[in-house]
């Protein structure tokens, strides 16, 4: 065993944040502010005898809401206070040896017990595994687990949710006469793998439920609204408007030119989509413009699409 892999492993089974209180009792106010963000309108959350007609005491609070009650406040993260030496400590030990990057690779939540209004959360979090040295498309690194458990205050576990992340090293980057990096693949499946074809053909379509004609993006296998696994795609007009973006400056993926600007794009047609932007500069985009579709033919297997500011007709 290496010297660095002994070090990650007597960190697994560490805690990371000891039993550790939410600072606000489940409540209404924060479920309705977040059903509403949401558009989630089921009733359970805010109608007591809506609640009440499925078997439950009264209203509850959504089950995605867990993490919600233990969130650290805004004044105690902008003072600076790191929450957890052992997470400090496994940070510094993986910089040392090279891995200086992170990316978040996926997030599993379990839900045992439904909170409802007055309830107290509480939770514990461990490093629960270290994975050996892999090599990924980023580059090697180390696959950190962690695993927080969620309780209210009658120490009945609620739920949990393990946070993976890949810490990783940094690719050197390729001489000016190596050919340029493939960019990232989707993971492709059968339930999303008609939306690339279609990209291929310069067409953007919309996942349909051929029940309640509602349509979806991200794609998916049912419809969220009547449950129908039934669906068709229609062809979407390519116009929308800029909802929100980010300017990525790092860290750089040689497949990619920055600064790199990633928007979410409200469709036409209601949907919205995240997408990179194109033909215009970082300081000039603004929320709520409009935009007109684009592609970017990545390569022979790989085609995406972007979105310009939309010419405006002249009268």
């Amino acid at each position: 065993m290496s010297d660095i892999s002994a070090q990650l492993d007597a960190f697994v089974g560490q805690t990371l944040v000891p039993t550790t209180w939410g600072p606000d009792e489940v409540n209404i106010p924060m479920i309705r502010h977040w059903a509403e963000t949401m558009g989630d309108t089921n009733p359970v959350y805010l109608d007591d005898d809506a609640a009440r007609a499925t078997g439950r005491d009264g209203v509850v609070a959504p089950a995605q809401m867990l993490q919600v009650w233990i969130m650290r406040t805004f004044t105690d993260k902008m003072a600076g206070n790191d929450p957890s030496q052992v997470w400090t400590d496994l940070i510094a030990t993986l910089d040392a040896a090279g891995y200086s990057s992170v990316v978040a690779t996926d997030s599993d939540q379990e839900f045992f017990a439904e909170l409802r209004p007055g309830d107290r959360v509480n939770y514990t979090e461990v490093i629960e595994s270290i994975s050996p040295e892999k090599k990924t498309g980023l580059g090697v690194g180390h696959f950190v687990t962690t695993l927080k458990t969620y309780r209210n205050g009658d120490d009945e576990v609620v739920g949990t949710q393990r946070w993976r992340t890949l810490r990783f090293k940094p690719r050197e980057a390729k001489a000016p006469e190596a050919p340029r990096a493939l960019r990232p693949r989707p993971a492709l499946n059968g339930d999303n793998a008609f939306w690339f074809e279609a990209a291929k053909e310069h067409r953007l379509v919309i996942q349909r439920c051929t029940s309640c004609k509602t349509l979806r993006h991200p794609t998916g296998p049912m419809c969220g609204e009547c449950q129908s696994l039934e669906w068709d795609t229609i062809d979407a007009s390519g116009r929308g408007t800029v909802y929100s973006f980010v300017v990525n400056h790092h860290p750089k993926i040689d497949a990619f030119d920055y600064p790199l600007i990633v928007a979410v794009i409200e469709l036409e047609e209601g949907t919205r989509l995240i997408a990179n932007m194109v033909g215009i500069a970082p300081e000039d985009v603004v929320v709520d413009m409009p935009v007109e579709l684009d592609w970017i033919d990545a390569d022979p297997d790989l085609t995406l699409p972007a979105f310009r500011p939309a010419v405006r007709e002249e009268h």
